[in-house]
């Protein structure tokens, strides 16, 4: 790599000073972390802290290695604004547009609670993983924002984690030089990084460590899931929510299968297999040539292939499926569930795949509380929810989402979820006062909470579930 120039060094140094101006300079709160002092905000009640390192910045000869720790500072640092999200290819019809520009150099975590909360208090804590294929995605859109949520009770944390081939990626050369580092789930390595983060700091931010609910969407999702099955993430959370996370089944094609995929995206920058310099130079190319154009709106099927994804490497991501069949995951209260017109239809991926996984669970006796999204708001005017639309009302940010069209029931329909969710993250029930009755799920009764279309919060047998089931037969005996 490159030295950094006099201008370079000259400017990190500015920006050094910058943000680790005085405590007294803004006059917001000041926590003590593991590696330093931060200085948040307090705006309409909640306090705030962003854009706080959790590991080293993954540049360098850190670009796919697994997240080191961050380093420490003297003084205060600033913390009202959020880092960098994670490099990608945005896209203008994402639901989540991003707050940032995206950069390598994303490692960051923010933290909201209810102003007035004693550093003392152990409120429950939530931590947000958001969705976007591994490929895009971040912790800035103002639709993730924790301010609604931690105004009910709770602490909410949001942070990046590492997008396509900087968050999943091999090579031969790479798994030679790792000395008994895992390899390639770079993404799921940031995750728990993030989550032991939470475990190490969040108390002193007034939350409970031994209280932590993970929840994630799509991506996030499946994140979930695969840390419900990761050994290296025990003990790190105490409860989950699975926002459209499929069926709880990952890939394996097999270390030696991603290690040829990074020797073909190599191969397609010039840098030959027999190279001995090959991750180097692969270290040495530009990020947007990592990206090289590779997005949700762009994913077409490449020959030969050069990007895996999420994978099984047996260590910090082993083959989920298989996990839960055989009881080897974390035996935690789980709430999943689905949009009502998600990707796949009501029989498809996402909707039978929460059902699937819903029934697994509860099976083997873990509580669970399905459900199904079905509420669209006033404003959109079409039947049917859309993949990642049940999210601003997990988090009461619907006026966010929808702005001046937002309607009286759309704002209800987001102040009935989210307290449910608070309701689970506090007790792993999302049962409460003046909140229709939400049943613990089982398989022969399939009662789910159907967030319907006419604005309510409804317990129902699945009305899907004959259709679901005939589907999987059919498809089953073929």
């Amino acid at each position: 790599m490159p030295r950094p120039s006099t201008l370079a060094l000259a400017m990190l140094a500015v920006t050094t000073l910058f943000s680790m101006a005085p405590a007294g300079a803004r006059g917001g709160p000041v926590v003590t972390t593991d590696t330093g002092k931060v200085q948040g905000a307090v705006d309409q009640g909640v306090a705030s802290w962003k854009g706080m390192p959790f590991a080293a910045p993954p540049v360098g000869d850190l670009r796919w290695r697994a997240p080191q720790p961050a380093a420490a500072w003297s003084g205060v640092r600033a913390a009202t604004a959020y880092g960098h999200d994670c490099m990608q290819l945005p896209f203008p019809s994402d639901a989540a547009p991003l707050g940032t520009p995206p950069a390598e150099d994303c490692l960051y975590v923010n933290v909201w609670r209810p102003a007035k909360a004693k550093a003392s208090a152990k409120l429950p804590v939530i931590v947000w993983i958001y969705g976007g294929g591994f490929v895009n995605g971040g912790s800035s859109p103002p639709t993730y924002a924790g301010a609604a949520l931690a105004r009910q009770g709770v602490v909410l944390v949001s942070f990046n984690y590492r997008l396509g081939r900087f968050g999943f990626f091999a090579h031969p050369q790479l798994t030679q030089q790792a000395h008994g580092e895992p390899v390639g789930n770079y993404a799921y390595m940031d995750q728990i990084a993030a989550l032991q983060w939470v475990k190490r700091n969040v108390a002193a931010f007034g939350g409970d460590a031994s209280n932590v609910t993970i929840i994630g969407e799509s991506a996030g999702g499946m994140s979930v899931n695969a840390l419900l099955t990761s050994p290296q993430a025990q003990g790190l959370f105490a409860k989950a929510v699975v926002l459209s996370g499929g069926d709880g089944k990952s890939a394996d094609p097999g270390l030696a299968s991603v290690e040829q995929m990074g020797v073909n995206f190599a191969q397609g920058k010039g840098i030959a297999a027999d190279d001995p310099q090959a991750l180097d130079k692969l270290r040495a190319l530009p990020a947007e040539q990592v990206v090289d154009g590779m997005n949700l709106a762009s994913r077409a099927p490449q020959d030969p292939p050069t990007y895996s994804g999420p994978f099984a490497d047996g260590n910090v991501a082993v083959e989920t499926g298989a996990a839960f069949a055989s009881g080897r995951f974390a035996r935690v209260p789980v709430m999943i569930g689905a949009t009502s017109a998600d990707i796949g239809g009501k029989t498809g991926f996402m909707v039978a795949g929460a059902r699937s996984l819903a029934g697994r669970l509860a099976a083997q006796g873990v509580p669970v509380y399905g459900y199904r999204f079905s509420y669209v708001a006033d404003s959109i005017g079409r039947p049917g929810a859309q993949h990642a639309s049940d999210i601003p009302y997990f988090f009461d940010t619907v006026a966010v989402k929808y702005g001046a069209a937002v309607t009286k029931k759309d704002v209800a329909m987001g102040r009935a979820m989210s307290a449910y969710l608070v309701n689970f993250a506090k007790k792993g029930d999302p049962n409460g006062r003046k909140l229709p009755a939400w049943p613990r799920y089982a398989g022969d009764k399939d009662v789910i909470m159907d967030f319907a279309a006419d604005g309510k919060p409804a317990a129902l047998r699945d009305p899907w579930g004959a259709d679901i089931d005939a589907t999987t037969v059919a498809v089953g005996g073929q």
